[in-house]
């Protein structure tokens, strides 16, 4: 690994230009314990005390250290050279995901800062370049235990325990450089509307934009199937919508992805050029049911947390992201709840590809919902988060919470989600996933118990009528009003039969046989799939992590039944998409 670039792939699938640089690969690292390495004047050392693999972070195997205590503080160093035809370009830096407070110097002066582990960000270094070789200086600051900081599973702990994992500190996603002109095409937003087999773009251009026209080609397997071309407007900014024939719609069993290039030009001269896909999708509520390209779809949907054994956070290649949602769909999944992290976008690529249907989330758990600065320290990352991944097809909704307790302040919740539906009025948006609700579009609940039969009386009145759903805190949630209504982590089944230590966790009582287990899977699978009033499930969870030992797969990636078996139970009719 540390004699190649690691995770060489680009990290940008869906906006492509071809002048990049990818600058993963060894760098010089040194831990700052005391937060004092600015006044010893690290941004300016010639040397530090380390060296370490990124993208991996410090605390895993991939990175070459394998660093499991805790980190205030981390830098990065390494040196670069620009491809002689980059002159007089203008050079972006990109970051995928640096935990948790990044500030970043190109040749010892400060070039930027971002706060947030899990937003991708950018920064122009254009004019702190030199000719020849350069330096880039990277330090986070990582404070695990504060209130104020999106933490997700990363344990609070030394050790990892239950349900909290090995912590991430610092630059855990792929770092790179872009070359573009001086007047450059923004990333754009895309409107599908299938019904209709339309596209509606909103694009923009950072830079002058005197006397320039956009032209868009789109393709369907290589074939030409519409162009248009327009002005930029004074503002920077153009819309237009293109009507496309015999349109192909995105589905989860046929998902179809229309090719798409964008040429910016000055008369004849191009001056920018990038490349894009997206697919023609929309999801709607009708009454109970959430409807993909107005059919309804029961969503049979796996926990993900997109932890690795030997990356943490970070998946050790590109075909191991791939393989995540080949596993899940093996076992006739169809989508999943990323949960309590932000995944990369070369994993949203791959389930564009592959028709997994996913919940884009945040790793709110960390974050103190009743104290007064949450919403100034959580929304900023959480809008970076929407924006970044608004045109993939696969996310069929938005999640900013998980599990807020009955102690919190309900106008936080009230007003992530009403920013979400401002930023994104083409998707649901759940405030919460299980409990506390406030104002949310879809209604759901966590329920792991594990009798069969307690767990299908818990449903039955609502089977039966459709009314009174159950919930977690009755007391305090939002009372239900009739909303979509899914049981969004349920099953948890701990099932480790070679356990030989006490450190293994999961929920409930061990089942005694691999018979036993799948006989609990069914039925409480089967409660949820044959209820008319639920439009899907979500089981805890595709794989095991660390300690804890619920997953339908080791935490290696082996199964631990025959996927047929699950996947048969799964694959059944749901009553509500009769």
């Amino acid at each position: 690994m540390r004699n190649r670039i690691p995770r060489p792939e680009y990290p940008r699938p869906q906006w492509v230009r071809a002048s990049w640089e990818n600058l993963n690969g060894v760098w010089e690292f040194e831990i700052d314990h005391g937060l004092s390495g600015l006044e010893r004047g690290l941004h300016q050392s010639k040397l530090f005390a380390s060296t370490i693999t990124v993208p991996f972070c410090p605390e895993s195997e991939l990175s070459g250290l394998g660093n499991k205590d805790f980190m205030a503080g981390v830098w990065y160093r390494r040196a670069f050279s620009l491809p002689p035809d980059w002159q007089n370009k203008r050079i972006l830096l990109h970051f995928g995901a640096v935990d948790y407070a990044a500030t970043v110097w190109v040749n010892g002066k400060l070039a930027g800062r971002h706060m947030g582990g899990y937003a991708s960000f950018t920064l122009e270094i254009t004019p702190y370049l030199i000719p020849g070789q350069n330096t880039l200086t990277v330090f986070a600051a990582d404070d695990t235990r504060s209130p104020l900081q999106p933490t997700g599973k990363q344990s609070d702990r030394y050790e990892s325990y239950a349900c909290f994992y090995t912590r991430t500190t610092g630059i855990w996603q792929t770092v790179w450089l872009e070359a573009v002109p001086s007047t450059y095409l923004r990333r754009p937003r895309y409107f599908t509307d299938p019904n209709q087999g339309s596209l509606t773009v909103q694009i923009g251009i950072d830079g002058p934009a005197d006397g320039l026209t956009v032209h868009a080609a789109v393709s369907a397997q290589g074939s030409a199937v519409g162009e248009t071309e327009a002005a930029i407007n004074a503002n920077g900014q153009i819309t237009f919508t293109m009507t496309l024939p015999n349109p192909r719609l995105w589905q989860p069993n046929d998902p179809f992805l229309y090719d798409i290039t964008f040429t910016l030009r000055q008369g004849n001269h191009v001056i920018d050029h990038a490349e894009s896909y997206f697919g023609l999708r929309d999801v709607r509520i009708a009454g109970k049911r959430v409807l993909i390209n107005n059919q309804s779809v029961f969503q049979r949907l796996i926990l993900d947390q997109g932890f690795y054994p030997d990356g943490i956070y970070t998946a050790p290649s590109d075909e191991a992201l791939r393989q995540d949602i080949e596993l899940a769909l093996a076992m006739g999944f169809n989508g999943a709840r990323l949960h309590q992290k932000v995944f990369e976008e070369r994993f949203l690529y791959w389930a564009d590809r592959l028709g997994y249907l996913v919940w884009g989330e945040f790793p709110s758990w960390g974050i103190d919902t009743a104290h007064p600065q949450a919403l100034e320290r959580f929304l900023p990352e959480w809008v970076e988060v929407v924006e970044r991944d608004f045109n993939h097809p696969s996310i069929i909704g938005w999640c900013p919470f998980n599990e807020t307790p009955t102690r919190q302040n309900p106008e936080l919740l009230r007003a992530v989600y009403r920013i979400t539906k401002t930023l994104d009025r083409t998707r649901p948006v759940i405030d919460t996933s299980g409990y506390v609700h406030v104002e949310t579009d879809i209604y759901d609940c966590h329920n792991y118990e594990q009798d069969p039969a307690r767990f299908a009386q818990t449903y039955e009145l609502f089977r039966l009528t459709g009314e009174e759903a159950w919930r977690n805190f009755p007391q305090h949630d939002a009372p239900y009003q009739g909303q979509p209504y899914f049981v969004s982590e349920y099953g948890g089944i701990w099932w480790n039969p070679g356990q030989s230590d006490e450190k293994s966790w999961g929920y409930g009582n061990r089942p005694r046989s691999a018979e036993e287990f799948l006989a609990r899977y069914k039925a409480l699978t089967e409660t949820l799939l044959f209820n008319p009033n639920m439009f899907g499930f979500c089981y805890t969870q595709l794989t095991d992590v660390e300690q804890e030992v619920n997953g339908l797969y080791t935490y290696q990636r082996a199964p631990k039944f025959d996927p047929a078996i699950i996947r048969q139970i799964n694959a059944q009719k749901a009553a509500i998409e009769d």
